[in-house]
């Protein structure tokens, strides 16, 4: 069990948040499979003030989907507070603040990792959510271990979790690799050896080059952190938190999964977003998301040209007939029933 916060967690194979991905569908199909804590995808602080459909929909927190964080970005700390008591009086349980996207677009508007080289600024947007939402949610951080490898960039991350810690934040996810280096390269496990010595009994999670459940529970034991923020070795293979609590109980890691259950999870998966966007919107949506399960097919190279012709719901179901052998009917019934 681990504690963020009041918020008690399960055990230490969390999803991570994922733009463009981890969202309510996704999130249940990882909990299913035993993820025992989700982060909503990244959201602008001022997209959650503005109104439309789309905030309602990511205000809308159903019972099932607990815990659970909202992971706020963005560049002006004004906006973090109303933004984070949007968020918490929603009913998301924990709110996090992301320094630690690498996308160019994000650096260019002095977002996400941006601010690794802006402490005053960061601490600033930490202090404004705390004092929004910190009596009532935990307030946690996602960074990366800095810009780059200089000497000013480690001195500018450890400024900005130390300040974090003083000011009352809950939890830190601490990625392995520099903004620099995006998703070259290796993650530096070490450095989050070091960030977890220092943070002593204070929650640290750690994130970068979790690729398979081996991975997650070696860091675990590499490392010393509380737990394992798992994001793209979780992209079409939500068995891998069902893995990663067989190994980490000591039992064999169980068989990889079957064809028969991996089209039963995708369209369990598609039946999610249909419920969630409508089936049109779904069956676009799920392209990319089939992609990555087309990982583990054993014709997988073909699957994945397939379904870059899929442009419709019809579409998708009739690739789920002819590569799953889920059939289209079938699938296209279970859409509608939910």
């Amino acid at each position: 069990m681990i504690r963020v916060g009041h918020v008690d967690i399960a055990h230490p194979f969390l999803q991570a948040a994922m733009s463009g991905y981890s969202d309510l569908p996704m999130r249940r199909i990882s909990r299913s499979m035993g993820a025992a804590y989700a982060i909503n995808e990244v959201v602008l602080e001022r997209s959650v003030l503005h109104e439309g459909d789309w905030q309602q929909q990511l205000l809308d927190v159903p019972a099932d989907d607990h815990p659970v964080a909202a992971q706020l970005m963005g560049s002006e700390p004004a906006l973090f507070g109303p933004a984070a008591r949007k968020l918490a009086d929603a009913g998301y349980d924990v709110i996090d603040i992301n320094f630690g996207c690498p996308a160019s677009r994000v650096l260019k508007r002095c977002r996400g990792g941006f601010l690794l080289g802006e402490p005053e600024t960061a601490l600033a947007i930490v202090r404004e959510v705390i004092q929004a939402v910190g009596a009532d949610k935990p307030v946690t951080l996602k960074m990366r271990r800095g810009i780059d490898d200089s000497v000013e960039s480690e001195r500018g991350f450890f400024t900005i979790i130390e300040g974090a810690w003083r000011a009352g934040v809950s939890a830190v996810t601490v990625h392995g690799r520099t903004v620099e280096q995006r998703y070259r390269g290796p993650s530096q496990w070490s450095f989050l050896r070091r960030v977890k010595q220092v943070a002593g009994a204070r929650v640290i999670f750690g994130s970068g080059d979790l690729m398979t459940a081996d991975d997650c529970v070696r860091m675990l034991g590499e490392t010393g952190v509380d737990g394992v923020t798992i994001a793209r070795g979780s992209l079409g293979n939500p068995w891998i938190f069902r893995d990663c609590l067989a190994l980490s109980a000591g039992e064999a890691q169980p068989p990889r999964p079957s064809l028969e259950e991996q089209g039963v999870v995708l369209a369990r998966h598609y039946a999610e977003a249909c419920a969630h966007y409508g089936r049109e919107r779904a069956g676009k949506i799920m392209v990319r998301v089939s992609v990555r399960y087309a990982r583990l097919h054993p014709r997988r190279r073909a699957l994945s040209v397939a379904l870059q012709r899929v442009k419709t719901a019809d579409d998708f179901e009739a690739a789920l007939s002819e590569w799953y052998g889920i059939e289209a009917g079938a699938a296209a019934g279970l859409a509608a029933g939910t």
